[in-house]
């Protein structure tokens, strides 16, 4: 008899988690429309599919999408050369604190 596979937990499942990341993917759109607004094209086209991404996507995949916005903030290329800081700074400040979050739930693991 084969012994059954544990299933990681859905997001719903972690609210912690879920909250950090649905406030990310709020201020990832903010950012993508932002962009738009702007014609920066090159932005927009980074930005395009991470707002859904930190919606939508299961605990382990969000790492991922945390780490793709926090490389926007780059020391050479940089969003916060092309958006306001109204913009960037929350999103930044959110993209962290998820960070946080899923690294505190992999250390209680």
């Amino acid at each position: 008899m084969v012994a059954p596979v544990a299933r990681p937990p859905a997001r719903h499942e972690i609210p912690e988690v879920d909250e950090a990341a649905l406030v990310a993917g709020r201020l990832a759109e903010r950012a993508l429309a932002e962009a738009r607004e702007r014609g920066n094209e090159r932005w927009e086209r980074y930005l395009a599919p991470l707002p859904d991404r930190l919606r939508d996507d299961p605990p382990p995949s969000l790492r991922a999408a945390a780490r793709l916005i926090r490389g926007a903030f780059g020391p050479k290329d940089s969003i916060r050369d092309a958006l306001p800081p109204d913009v960037t700074e929350p999103l930044l400040e959110a993209t962290d604190r998820l960070l946080k979050v899923l690294a505190r739930r992999d250390a209680q693991r």
